[in-house]
């Protein structure tokens, strides 16, 4: 038998192609749209793997007082703090209630990040994806006093003498504070695996622990950082965002315009339990789109310098592949990967 091979016309084939777009372009944007049959009958908890204080604790009890105020959920909501293991526990905690769409977690890099690097077993597949809200940057902050006076002196000193700094990267080791720390070690030469890097359950023990001078420096996120750089108690050396940020962060120079052509996200997403039914998504992703679409989290954004960057529950899923498959990369080129 004679296989036949019949060649489409490029015009066709482009037509084609862009048919196919507009029809995966329609269904990505129509489930949100659907209407759910599902909706909460309880109380909502939403879970953060941070101490009370925290940047992702702040932000779970902005979310918690936008759907009251806003009414986008019509039972009331709690915010549950579940601090430790690089936020690995709140998120055992989130998956002790299989299919049970009235719990919920925060998410950040350390939910692909602690398994890459050993801390944790738990896999992002393991959980249902309901919206990326929010993208922010890591800053790296030392006492007002530091005898470093700026990011140069910083890469200088890292360059001499890759321990000589202690520095506190976050809740674990791998996660986006650490990483971005590490990249910019590496980008100078540096070696990363000297790096003196301590660990706390949230940053306002980290901040604590630099204000009392038991730790150099901070990596933090910017959010974590504004208060006491407003207050005159710590400075800011260098941030990992793409371009300066304004206001308080606005004489603070990106690593890229320091010569280190380093950026790092520290996004936040919410998460379900696994075995969500699309009916729960459905409800969720709506709640949230309505929240990243309201003035009050504008404005909540706006205050800690965070980008509103909102993405329904499959657009989720695939920057959590995307981000997976970076990040493996990054840490294995660190030597953190396990």
């Amino acid at each position: 038998m004679r296989t036949m091979c019949y060649i489409v016309p490029r015009v066709v084939r482009l037509h084609l192609a862009l048919l196919l777009s507009a029809l995966i372009t329609v269904a990505a944007n129509a489930a949100p749209s659907a209407t759910s049959d599902w909706k909460p009958e309880k109380n909502v908890e939403i879970i953060t793997g941070a101490s009370p204080g925290g940047g992702n604790d702040r932000l779970a009890r902005a979310i918690q007082k936008i759907l009251q105020e806003k009414q986008l959920v019509s039972t009331t909501s709690t915010v549950i703090n579940k601090a430790g293991g690089g936020n690995a526990l709140s998120w055992t905690y989130l998956n002790q209630h299989p299919s049970d769409s009235h719990y919920l977690a925060l998410a950040n890099p350390n939910l692909i990040t602690n398994h890459i690097t050993g801390r944790s077993s738990l896999t992002h597949i393991e959980f249902t994806p309901i919206a990326l809200l929010l993208s922010e940057y890591i800053t790296f902050a030392v006492r007002a006093d530091s005898p470093l006076r700026s990011g140069k002196d910083l890469l200088e000193q890292l360059k001499k003498d890759s321990g000589a700094v202690s520095v506190s990267v976050g809740s674990a080791l791998g996660g986006a504070n650490h990483i971005a720390l590490a990249m910019v070690a590496k980008t100078i030469g540096a070696d990363v695996r000297k790096l003196k890097t301590v660990v706390f359950n949230a940053q306002g023990e980290a901040m604590t622990a630099l204000l009392g001078g038991h730790i150099a420096a901070v990596s933090a996120s910017a959010s974590n950082s504004v208060a006491l750089l407003k207050a005159g108690k710590i400075r800011v050396l260098g941030i990992s965002s793409p371009k300066r940020l304004s206001g308080a962060f606005a004489e603070v120079p990106t690593w890229k315009e320091l010569g280190v052509d380093v950026v790092v996200n520290n996004w936040r997403a919410v998460i379900g339990p696994r075995g969500l039914t699309s009916a729960q998504v459905i409800y969720w992703e709506d709640v949230f789109a309505r929240l990243a679409k309201s003035e009050e989290w504008q404005s909540e954004a706006n205050i800690y310098f965070l980008e509103n960057t909102y993405l329904a529950s499959r657009d989720t899923a695939s920057y959590f592949e995307s981000q997976r498959t970076e990040l493996q990369a990054i840490l294995a080129g660190l030597g953190l990967a396990r």
